[in-house]
């Protein structure tokens, strides 16, 4: 059975309204130069770490790249934002939501446009600080580890698909030697 079929809600071509965004997920990897925002399933031992922002919508860490940054610098800089962590061991790569935005122009003068990618992927992290909550940024009000059923619960308050992502993260996860 395919990933597709096993996770549909994760795959089904969707509109981010919100973004003025169709999108579709797939395990391919879009080109570097496509990827606009960064998002992390973050793991503490065998919890998921999920952050509380000021609309009390629980979200997994990450978001939008800056000029000029790599996509490593883009996610260690999210998850300190957001949560306060920092990856330990290997990043695991998950696939990406490929959209196509229908706005005038790009949410950034230097992103690419009309075509732009999400890129999930999948870390072990140490939470060792407090979101510094920029404020360009969401307003991080808490950060919580859940065991993976609370987890899949709370991050559905940000997208009924998430649930499936974390659920693929779980089953290709490989926790990071200690």
């Amino acid at each position: 059975m395919s990933f597709a079929e096993r996770y549909p809600l994760l795959h089904t071509p969707a509109r981010w309204e919100w973004g003025g965004l169709d999108v579709r997920f797939s395990t391919e990897l879009p080109p570097d130069e496509l990827v606009t925002n960064v998002h992390a399933v973050c793991f503490v031992g065998e919890r998921i770490v999920l952050c509380r922002d000021d609309r009390d919508i629980w979200l997994l860490p990450g978001g939008t790249r800056e000029a000029g940054e790599s996509i490593d610098e883009c996610l260690r800089r999210e998850l300190r934002e957001e949560a306060g962590a920092r990856p330990i061991g290997p990043v695991r790569w998950l696939g990406a939501h490929h959209a196509t935005s229908d706005a005038p122009e790009p949410y950034r003068p230097w992103q690419p446009h009309p075509h732009k990618a999400w890129l999930w992927c999948a870390a072990d992290i140490v939470l060792d600080g407090s979101p510094s909550n920029p404020d360009d940024g969401e307003q991080i009000l808490e950060v919580r580890a859940f065991p993976f059923e609370d987890a899949l619960e709370h991050v559905a308050t940000d997208g009924m698909h998430l649930p499936e992502l974390l659920t693929l993260a779980r089953e290709l996860h490989r926790p990071a030697a200690t």
